[in-house]
C-alpha cells in the first residue's frame, strides 16, 4: 500500500500483553509460541452458517467489519455517532443507510475513541494480519484504505471458506433459533470440499418468559417445526424435546440460554399448565410473579432435557436486554444497547444443582457479565459440583485484564479443566482469529506469572497451555 504522510505505523508487537519482567516475559513467549499456531476451536458464536455455505464475496469493509459487531457500535454510538451512520437500517423507513466508504470514513476519524478497550486490540490484529495494513486508521488515510480491503474481498482467498481455512478453525458453532431449518449446516456437512466443521447451537430462552410480546408467536413455531401442538405446557415440552434432538442430528452438542436471573424452582405439572395456558390469551393473562416462576421452571426442564438428551447446556444470565427503548424501536435489538446487571448463581442455581448436579454426562457452562462472582459463585461451584464449568469472560469483560482477573479468581477453585476455553461470542467473522490470540496472549501471561512464582513448572505450564485451547474445550463442549 502507498504509505500516508506523518501516518502512524499499525505493527503490533510481539510481546504484546506480556509481562515487563524479562523473566516472566521470556516464559510467556514460550508458552504462546507452544499454541501461537494451534486449530481454533469456537464452541459459542454467531456467525451465520449461510455465509459460510453460500462462500459468496463480502460486499464491502463497512458491511464486513463495523455494521454486524456490537462491540463497535456501541463505542462509536457512545461518542456521538448515530447508529443510522454505521449501516444499521432505521426501522422507521425515514432514515438512508450511507454507502461503505462513508461508514469506513466515520470509523477512520474516531479511531482514537477505541484506545486501550479490546476492540482495539482486535481491529489493529485483524486489519495488520488479514488485510495487510501497516497504518493505523485515519481521515487521511481512511479511502486508501477502504480501496485497498475493498479490492481484497474480492479476491478468492478472501472468501468465507478461504478465510476458514487461513484461519486455522477447527470448529466453529453458530447460534440458531428453535424452529431453524439449519439446511446451511446439512449444506456444509454433506459437501466433501468443505474440511471443516460447523455446528448449530439451540437457543430457545425465547420461549422461557411469557411476558415477551413475541411469545405466542415463537411457541408457535416450535410446535410449527416440531409437527406438534404446543397449546399445553406439555406440548411445548415435547415440542422442545423433539427440535433438540433435530438439532443433535445435524451436529449441535449445545444449548445456549440467556435469561434476566438463574433461578431454577420447579414449578407442580399443575401450576406450569396453568400459567402457559394463561399466557396463551396474552401477555396480560399472567402477572409478572407468574412469568417469572414459569421462566424459573422453563430452567430446571431445560438442565432435566439435558441430563437426558446429552446437550452442553450454557446460561449466561445477568443482561438486561434492550435497555434504551427508543433505540430498540427505531434499529432493533444487538445494536450496543445491551447492559450488565448484578450476577448470582449460588442460591438461584440451587434447585436445579440438587436435582442434576451430580447427574453424570451432564454439563453446565455458567457465564456472567458480573465478574466479582467469578471467585465468589462460579469458581466454588464449579469446584464441586462435576456439572458445572466456569465459562470464559465474556461480553463485557473478555478483555486481556479480565481473562487474568478471571484466572486468577477461578484457579484457586477449581483449576483450568473446569472452565470453558475461550468464547469468541462474535458475529465479526474476521476478528475471530485476533480474539483467540488475544486470550492465548493473555492465558500465556498469566501461566508465566505462576512459573516464575514457582507455583507451576514450565513443562506444566506450555501442558496446559495447550490443553486451553484443545482438550479442555473439546470436553467441556462434547466436541
Amino acid at each position: 500500500m502507498p504509505r500516508t504522510d506523518n501516518a502512524t505505523p499499525l505493527a503490533p508487537h510481539p510481546d504484546r500483553l506480556f509481562a515487563a519482567d524479562p523473566g516472566a516475559r521470556a516464559v510467556a513467549r514460550t508458552l504462546y509460541d507452544a499454541v501461537a499456531h494451534a486449530p481454533i476451536i469456537s464452541p459459542h458464536g454467531h456467525v451465520d452458517a449461510a455465509l459460510i455455505a453460500d462462500d459468496q464475496p463480502f460486499a464491502d469493509p463497512a458491511a464486513l467489519l463495523i455494521t454486524p459487531d456490537h462491540y463497535v457500535l456501541r463505542l462509536l454510538h457512545a461518542n456521538g455517532v448515530g447508529l443510522e451512520a454505521l449501516g444499521r437500517a432505521d426501522l422507521s423507513g425515514t432514515g438512508t443507510v450511507p454507502p461503505g466508504r462513508q461508514i469506513w470514513r466515520t470509523l477512520a476519524e474516531h479511531w482514537d475513541d477505541f484506545l486501550g478497550t479490546p476492540v482495539r486490540y482486535w481491529f489493529e490484529t485483524e486489519l495488520h494480519d488479514v488485510f495487510g495494513l501497516t497504518e493505523q486508521p485515519s481521515a487521511a488515510n481512511a479511502d486508501v484504505q477502504y480501496d485497498h480491503i475493498a479490492a481484497l474481498l474480492q479476491q478468492p482467498q478472501m472468501r468465507p471458506r478461504a478465510l476458514f481455512d487461513a484461519f486455522g478453525i477447527e470448529v466453529l458453532a453458530t447460534t440458531d433459533a428453535p424452529d431453524a431449518d439449519l439446511a446451511a449446516h446439512a449444506q456444509l456437512a454433506a459437501d466433501p470440499t468443505f474440511r471443516g466443521r460447523v455446528v448449530p447451537t439451540f437457543r430457545a430462552d425465547a420461549v422461557f418468559d411469557p411476558s415477551r410480546p413475541d411469545w405466542r408467536l415463537v411457541v408457535a413455531s416450535v410446535g410449527q417445526a416440531a409437527g406438534i401442538d404446543t397449546g399445553t405446557h406439555d406440548g411445548l415440552l415435547a415440542a422442545l424435546r423433539a427440535r433438540r434432538q433435530y438439532f443433535i442430528e445435524h451436529g449441535a452438542t449445545a444449548t445456549d440460554t440467556g435469561v434476566l436471573d438463574a433461578g431454577s424452582t420447579p414449578l407442580s405439572p399443575s401450576e406450569r399448565a396453568r400459567i402457559h395456558a394463561a399466557s396463551l390469551q396474552g401477555p396480560s393473562g399472567v402477572t409478572a410473579a407468574e412469568a417469572v416462576a414459569y421462566r424459573h421452571d422453563m430452567l430446571f426442564r431445560w438442565a432435566e432435557m439435558s441430563v437426558d438428551d446429552g446437550l452442553v447446556m450454557q446460561l449466561h444470565p445477568g443482561v438486561v436486554r434492550n435497555h434504551h427503548t427508543p433505540t430498540l424501536e427505531r434499529f432493533g435489538p444487538d445494536t450496543g444497547h445491551d447492559l450488565p446487571a448484578v450476577g448470582a448463581f449460588t442460591e438461584p442455581l440451587r434447585p436445579l444443582l440438587e436435582s442434576f448436579g451430580t447427574a453424570p454426562g451432564f454439563h453446565l457452562v455458567l457465564f456472567t457479565v458480573d465478574e466479582t462472582v467469578f471467585s465468589r459463585e462460579i469458581g466454588p461451584l464449579a469446584g464441586f459440583y462435576p456439572a458445572v464449568y466456569a465459562g470464559a469472560p465474556w461480553w463485557f469483560i473478555d478483555t486481556p485484564a479480565a481473562i487474568g482477573r478471571y484466572r486468577s479468581a477461578i484457579t484457586d477453585s477449581t483449576s483450568f479443566t473446569k472452565t470453558s476455553g475461550f468464547i469468541d461470542d462474535t458475529r465479526a467473522y474476521c476478528s475471530i482469529p485476533a480474539r483467540h490470540d488475544m486470550a492465548r496472549r493473555a492465558d500465556a501471561a498469566y501461566l508465566a506469572s505462576l512459573v516464575v512464582t514457582h507455583q507451576l513448572s514450565e513443562e506444566d505450564a506450555v501442558r496446559t497451555a495447550r490443553r486451553i485451547v484443545s482438550d479442555i474445550p473439546r470436553a467441556t463442549f462434547k466436541l
